[in-house]
């Protein structure tokens, strides 16, 4: 349910594994999918894959096991659109940025809904065309569905575990987010390519970015490692060199991103907790003014 980049992925690989799938997407996407199956483009192989596409939420009648990966914002239209077709004992799994999807999907919803911690590298290159740039891993909510679902995921190579702590996990996964989304997003340059040109003055920032994230967390009750902040750059030295931010491709293609559900989340928490997050708060309203321009006719810069 709504199949981008991660959803098309994820579905791609399960419909290689053996499985029925529906993609649920965009027109463009939908259309270039019926016309040649969907380009799954990896280092390891570039294949068409036979799958079935459509542009209404109604294809989730009758799937055991729905992957949930619209943008943040449309957490609750989505939901509430594909409500009325799941199986009364359907799985939903959140493959959203963001920290608090899950909870927002099991207010519109009955069925069973898990939280997923997605770490994956991939970006749609053109119509019904995903490009896979590295990492292929989930880290899942524990139930005898998601242990199900893990099994099968896992048998059709997608790396899939369970963990009683997928907070701290989907809270990692937002610092990583808040770090690099949004200075990505405004120089419109991958991490590599950031890193090369703006030398330590990147790393700084975003320590400085990392540091108010691990605060708020803390704050909050989180339990996330004592090590967050190694393993955050840990993981960006995984980051694949060309790999641009998904802040930065939807500013690219003058989409509305999710920048209010990463550093937006944080400042909110921030006040609330009574931790300041200035540099955060900067992010937010230099992309939040990129993402209004569309409002006022404004040129992309």
């Amino acid at each position: 349910m709504g199949a981008g980049a991660v959803g098309c992925f994820f579905g791609g690989m399960l419909a290689r594994g053996g499985h029925e799938v529906v993609l649920i997407g965009r027109p463009h996407h939908v259309l270039a999918i019926e016309r040649e199956r969907l380009r799954l483009q990896t280092p390891l192989f570039d294949e068409a894959i036979p799958i079935s596409a459509s542009i209404e939420a109604n294809a989730v009648t009758g799937a055991e096991l729905v992957l949930f990966c619209v943008k943040s914002t449309d957490t609750e239209t989505a939901a509430a659109a594909m409500k009325q077709h799941l199986l009364v004992d359907a799985l939903v799994v959140t493959l959203q940025n963001g920290v608090d999807n899950a909870e927002r999907v099991r207010n519109v919803v009955a069925q069973e809904v898990c939280a997923a911690a997605v770490y994956v590298a991939c970006e749609m290159a053109g119509p019904g065309h995903v490009r896979h740039h590295g990492r292929c891993e989930l880290v899942v909510e524990p139930s005898d569905a998601a242990r199900r679902m893990a099994r099968v995921a896992n048998a059709a190579g997608i790396q899939t575990q369970l963990s009683q702590n997928v907070r701290g996990a989907l809270w990692e996964k937002l610092v990583l987010n808040c770090a690099y989304n949004a200075i990505s997003a405004l120089v419109q340059l991958p991490l590599g390519e950031l890193r090369r040109l703006g030398g330590t003055g990147v790393e700084t920032a975003m320590r400085d970015i990392v540091a108010e994230c691990i605060a708020v967390a803390r704050a909050d009750g989180v339990d996330m490692s004592d090590s967050v902040d190694t393993t955050v750059r840990s993981i960006m030295n995984t980051i694949p060199t060309g790999q641009y931010s998904s802040t930065a491709q939807d500013l690219a293609r003058n989409r509305h991103s999710e920048i209010d559900h990463l550093n937006g989340h944080i400042v909110r928490r921030g006040l609330v907790l009574g931790i300041p997050t200035p540099v955060n708060h900067l992010l937010l309203l230099l992309i939040q003014v990129l993402d209004n321009r569309r409002s006022w006719g404004g040129e992309r810069v």
